[in-house]
């Protein structure tokens, strides 16, 4: 008896998980989901934006939580908030030229300032020096260019009065292994510092303000919203009221592409892209199949931060670029204006190095994925392959340009009808031994970090 109560109740258990993963809050069909996305998986290259307060300390966009500062210790950042310089027309030309599709603003960061004329908070862009929607200008100045708009908007709040502290808020309890959902906390000293917070409360400012930039600002075309860490005095779904806030934004904006930080990974449809975040491009192979876009800074923050120097050079870029695409996602780069609202020096050097190349090879990015398993190569020639399924091109980039100009292509007979360098559409003679193809290029590497052949196939 014990026993069959045993397997009923792992069979209950086995059912409900199995349910979990199918549960569905829309009604949205496959198909009409891929419709969708189209615009997404066609553009394949996106731009960040996060700006806010913490440009003036310029010491990372989460100054105020590593050096716990309070919310009184912080005004002086607001108080001294004058970008002058903001010029988002300028912004959209130098996203554009970089190759980029779409971007994506930082609306409101995990400190609780908004870019724009919310009528829920005092703490906001037009009550600076600023005395402006820097939201709206944003959106039309990127519009104007052509490109995609997107909102982020943390679910996070430093400076809300009903924001409970937990253990990522700049006065979380000290003295601990900060980060660890198993150690046990001292209850008592979160609840003494929540005394009077309803995040009941702090729920409906969300909605509101979703609602605000959901209506306010046109047809919006994502919507990144950051970030759920559930868990010991953490926060989640419940929380933020997730599923309401999911409806909410279907219901404003039904075409709307959202990420997966509202803690709703078990919905079929409690997100559209996973957003696997700072990591390594061999990283990226594991999502192939699924619809994701990497998140990435040119260097180790996402705010601007002056005396931070590991930036990233043009190869490394280009290697997150392509292997991107190569397997079937997108890249969503990072710039984090200065306090006056400019790209910096090192930033504005990044964008022109993309510009040079994507001016010349965008081909192989945009509409393009990874390719059928028969036109694989081998991963020692390290090479990335893209494909547009729809042209039928094969975008090979060398990582390694070959010193005698030749390229021995494995069991490639007869798949190929034309080749040619994409930079400037001169022709790549080739020849076939046995089950092989060999492209002669020019001794010469073309003058391109990472040179792109292009293969019509058959």
């Amino acid at each position: 008896m014990i026993l069959k109560k045993i397997i009923v109740s792992f069979l209950l258990i086995s059912n409900m998980a199995a349910y979990a993963q199918t549960k569905s809050i829309t009604n949205e069909t496959a198909g009409q989901k891929t419709a969708r996305m189209k615009w997404f998986t066609d553009a394949r290259f996106g731009m960040f934006i996060h700006w806010g307060l913490y440009a003036l300390p310029g010491r990372h966009e989460w100054v105020k939580q590593r050096e716990r500062l309070t919310t009184e210790q912080y005004e002086q950042y607001f108080d001294n908030f004058n970008p002058d310089q903001f010029d988002p027309k300028k912004w959209a030309s130098e996203a554009k030229a970089a190759g980029m599709k779409y971007a994506v603003l930082t609306t409101k960061h995990h400190e609780g300032f908004c870019l724009f004329d919310s009528k829920y908070t005092d703490y906001k862009s037009t009550n600076t020096a600023a005395k402006r929607d820097l939201v709206k200008e944003f959106v039309d100045a990127f519009r104007a260019e052509g490109l995609k708009v997107g909102f982020y908007y943390s679910l996070i709040d430093w400076h809300h009065p009903d924001f409970t502290v937990d253990r990522i808020h700049p006065q979380r309890e000290r003295n601990k292994n900060e980060w660890s959902e198993n150690e046990k906390r001292d209850t008592a000293y979160y609840q003494n510092l929540n005394k009077g917070k309803d995040m009941s409360r702090y729920r409906k400012y969300l909605k509101d303000q979703l609602t605000e930039l959901l209506t306010k600002y046109g047809k919006i075309d994502i919507l990144w919203m950051d970030f759920s860490y559930p868990g010991a005095q953490g926060k989640g779904r419940n929380d933020w009221g997730s599923i309401d806030l999911l409806k909410t934004v279907k219901k404003l904006q039904p075409h709307i592409i959202i990420n997966n930080r509202l803690d709703l990974n078990e919905y079929t449809d409690g997100f559209d892209f996973e957003t696997p975040e700072q990591v390594k491009p061999n990283e990226l192979l594991k999502y192939k199949g699924k619809y994701w876009e990497t998140c990435q800074t040119f260097s180790g923050s996402w705010g601007y931060y002056r005396d931070e120097h590991s930036w990233k050079t043009q190869r490394q870029l280009l290697d997150l670029l392509i292997t991107s695409v190569a397997n079937g996602g997108n890249l969503i780069l990072n710039v984090g204006p200065t306090a006056r609202g400019e790209f910096d020096y090192r930033a504005n050097k990044a964008l022109d190095s993309l510009s040079y190349w994507m001016h010349a090879n965008s081909r192989s990015v945009y509409h393009c994925t990874y390719p059928p398993d028969e036109l694989k190569l081998p991963t020692e020639m390290n090479t990335r392959l893209t494909y547009n399924p729809v042209t039928g091109k094969l975008y090979i980039h060398l990582f390694n340009y070959p010193s005698d100009g030749k390229l021995v292509l494995p069991g490639y007979k007869g798949k190929v009808k034309y080749a040619q360098l994409l930079n400037d559409a001169s022709e790549v003679q080739f020849t076939t031994t046995g089950f092989d193809m060999e492209l002669k290029l020019p001794r010469e590497k073309p003058p391109y970090e990472v040179p792109v052949i292009e293969l019509n196939t058959k």
